[in-house]
Order: structure tokens, then sequence, then C-alpha cells
């Protein structure tokens, strides 16, 4: 280990950290990665390794797959790196005997203005919900989740039709700088904490495909944020002609005068009336089939230009 530079452990899995872990260690060094074990996926359960390992793997960065957090080998493992900083971004939960081990401390990077939205899906949440800004925070790792005291913040404007997608790609460079710019603040020992306001907290659980089913007797504007908040996963539904259609990206379209639920198709788009007012849908995956944008359904479509899903 280099005692000119700071050991600093990075721990993520998905594809959301990476830039992150490149960020930092390009510019601080990286001692250590952690993520989770490789686990089977597909019909032949073949091993797949998460984003950060992959990562962590071409950059030459030593790397832990630890099955439980509190093993007392994987903690004496870490110890060995004598950390001064562990960077947390979309991981598990860490228990006290690891994030208590760095010299400095253990932030979180949240996707999320700190007290909203704490939880697993805080970029799903802020686009369900309608809000005009959301954005990242980074804290101090204490034992009730999501709460620490706030290091830095990043505020992000919404556009009015983003999806979860969306938002998830807008963040990925700006967790990166926030990340970097935390650990120098830390380092630099030169910072104030801000306490998190518990009364101005929102849950942000995960979703679920049991919740995706779009309810079209709601407001429009809340039709069409539920599907470009679930989208692209686990992607908003309904049932049409006996099959799911997936909805995953729609806009406000103005009033028809169908019930709610009916749809019309037309060579300007497909449009389905609800509660109040109508979506257009942008972007569809039928049943087995692709995602497509609504141009290219619209291309290869052949069936009835006006009905009501199931």
């Amino acid at each position: 280990m280099d005692k000119n530079k700071p050991n600093i452990i990075f721990m993520g899995t998905p594809e959301f950290s990476v830039p992150v872990l490149e960020m930092i260690h390009k510019e601080l060094g990286v001692a250590a990665a952690v993520t989770i074990p490789d686990k089977p996926k597909g019909r032949g359960r073949k091993l797949q390794s998460s984003a950060v390992k992959s990562a962590a793997i071409e950059m030459g960065i030593p790397l832990l797959q630890p099955e439980k957090l509190k093993d007392e080998n994987f903690r004496n493992e870490l110890a060995a790196f004598q950390p001064d900083i562990i960077v947390v971004v979309a991981f598990r939960i860490l228990p006290a005997l690891i994030f208590n081990l760095p010299s400095i401390g253990t932030f979180n990077i949240h996707a999320s203005l700190l007290p909203k939205y704490r939880g697993a899906a805080p970029i799903n949440w802020a686009i369900i919900n309608g809000e005009s800004k959301t954005g990242l925070t980074t804290f101090l790792i204490e034992e009730k989740v999501d709460t620490g005291n706030i290091l830095l913040q990043d505020k992000i404007n919404l556009h009015n039709d983003c999806t979860a997608g969306d938002l998830h790609n807008i963040m990925m460079p700006r967790a990166a700088k926030i990340g970097l710019d935390t650990c120098n603040l830390l380092l630099s020992g030169e910072y104030e904490l801000k306490e998190q306001d518990d009364s101005q907290a929102s849950p942000a659980p995960k979703l679920f495909p049991s919740q995706a089913t779009i309810d079209w007797t709601m407001p429009s504007d809340k039709v069409k944020n539920f599907i470009n908040g679930f989208s692209p996963f686990p992607g908003s539904r309904t049932k049409w002609n006996g099959k799911m259609l997936k909805i995953l990206r729609a806009e406000h379209a103005g009033h028809i005068s169908l019930n709610p639920g009916e749809y019309k198709i037309t060579k300007t788009g497909f449009y389905v009336c609800c509660g109040d007012g109508a979506i257009k849908i942008t972007e569809l995956q039928q049943e087995g089939k692709k995602p497509v944008n609504v141009e290219a359904f619209l291309n290869g479509y052949r069936g009835e230009k006006h009905g009501h899903f199931d």
C-alpha cells in the first residue's frame, strides 16, 4: 500500500456504481473493491459477475466477494487494507463492524435528496410521484438505513416526460463526480455535517411486477408518471387481447372522448383515455417481443384501431 495515497475501499454491484469506481480509482486510487458473489442466471444457470466485478478486474483492483458481510474473516480481510474511507454505491446494508472500520468514515451515494425517498428505489419513486427535481446525496452511514448525516448534495431538475431509466443515466456520471468530491472533502477534514430532518422523510421501497398493473381510472398525469416511473423495470403493464402489454414510456395527450382504458390508434399515435384526460404511448413491448418505439409499432400494426384494454 502506498502511504502517500489514501486507502479507499469501494463497495457496489450494478452498472450505476461503475463510473464512481472508475473516477475514484483514476484520481485517488482504490485499494480494493467489494461486490456480491457471482450468481447463476438464464436458462443455462451460468454464473454471472456483477458490473463492478468486471470493472475491477479490468482495472486490476483487488476484489472481495463475501457471502456474509458479518463474517469475521471478511472483516479481517478489509482491516488488512487499513482503510481510510469506504465508498458505498448500490450495494448491501452494511453492519457496524464493517462501516466503523475506516479511520475517516464510510459514506453512501444515494439517488435522492435525502431525507426524501429513503429506500431501494428512489429514482423510480421520484418519477412516479411527479417530482420536478431530485438529486444525489452523500452521507455517512449509520445503523439505521439512509439516515446518516449529509455531506454533499447535487440537485437535478426533471423534464416532464423523464423515465426512471432516463434519470438513472443522467445520474450515473454525476454520481461519479459527487463520489470523488466527497472523498476529497473527507480527506481535507474541512467539512460540516448536516443532520437529516426525519419529519421530511418519505419511503422508496423496491418495486415488483405485482405492483405494475396500470389503473386507467387515475388522472392522466398520474398514469403517465406511473408508466415512466416503472420504466424500464419492472415495466408497467395492462392486458390487451388476453396478452400482457408493457407500456414503457408515455406523455400527456390532453382530452379524448372515451372511457378510462379505451384506446384509439391513428396515424399520429396510440392514445389511451384515463380518468381525467389521456396519455399517448411512445414506447411499448408486446408479450414475447422486444421493446419498440410507437412509430415502429404503428408501421407493422394491422389490428383494431379502437378498443378497450382487458
